[in-house]
């Protein structure tokens, strides 16, 4: 990427992608898988993850500030000792294998992850509800099983580091340990910002962060608050069930974009 001369849709899929950033880092998780894929439509594949990185950055912070007292701390730290692993897995793999078969690998995963999720809500609709008013009756929140902690924080540090793809991993994880909406973006917000803030040296010593990648940042830097805007907006009004269907929704279109992007 030598320079920012796009063209108009390129302009216009880029300010979406942006604008869907600010919209995932401040409610539908889902929708930054989407972002990833607009960018690198009309962006060299190792550039755009630098170009990604720096937007989803911004929306980190924005999500920080705004829900940074919602995070789920004891989550975050049974999730954060996998990561590292499973970025050095994503480095390793990377250099064996091509980007399309790269882009498959990450559809395959969060479309699989996805199919799990909807089993395990289908088997959970036939249990038998207690009374809604009964002391007896669970919190919304669950604590979430080792294993499963473990591996998300694997499978997301995987999918960061080789397209900026985690999203929809823990978006996925977050429903299944049904966590309410406010802990869901709290959470979401604090893991994302330490991560990708980890991921900036990497990018720098690969030399994929030029003087452009900052320039075209700068450019989408508005759409991406305008994002986090509506996003928060969404969040207000969504009811819970809508909330999760929605995440959902973002997260299988965005497993079917990049499973489409691979196959093309």
């Amino acid at each position: 990427m030598t320079g920012l001369e796009f063209s108009v849709l390129g302009w216009i899929v880029l300010g979406v992608a942006a604008l869907a950033v600010g919209i995932a880092k401040t409610s539908i998780g889902g929708l930054g898988a989407l972002a990833v894929a607009g960018f690198a439509l009309f962006i060299p594949a190792r550039e755009s993850t630098a170009a990604v990185l720096l937007v989803l950055i911004i929306g980190d912070l924005v999500a920080v500030a705004l829900y940074r007292r919602s995070a789920d701390w004891a989550m975050l730290r049974r999730l954060l000792p996998a990561v590292l692993p499973g970025i050095g897995a994503g480095a390793l793999i990377m250099a064996f294998i091509d980007d399309r078969t790269m882009t498959l690998l990450i559809a395959a995963c969060i479309l699989v992850a996805l199919a799990i999720q909807i089993v395990m809500r289908r088997r959970q609709a036939h249990v038998p509800a207690k009374a809604p008013h009964s002391e007896a009756a669970p919190p919304l929140g669950t604590t979430p099983n080792l294993g499963a902690t473990l591996g998300t924080g694997f499978a997301a540090g995987f999918t960061t580091m080789v397209a900026n793809a985690a999203g929809p991993v823990m978006a996925l994880y977050l429903l299944a340990v049904r966590a309410d909406k406010m802990r869901f973006v709290g959470t979401m917000a604090w893991y994302f910002l330490i991560v990708n803030v980890a991921k900036v040296p990497f990018s720098i010593g690969l030399g994929l962060m030029t003087t452009t990648t900052l320039w075209l940042t700068l450019a989408l830097a508005p759409a991406v608050l305008v994002g986090t805007w509506m996003g928060r907006t969404f969040l207000r009004r969504l009811p819970q069930h809508r909330f999760e269907t929605l995440t959902l929704g973002a997260s299988l279109l965005a497993g079917a974009v990049l499973l489409v992007r691979g196959l093309i």
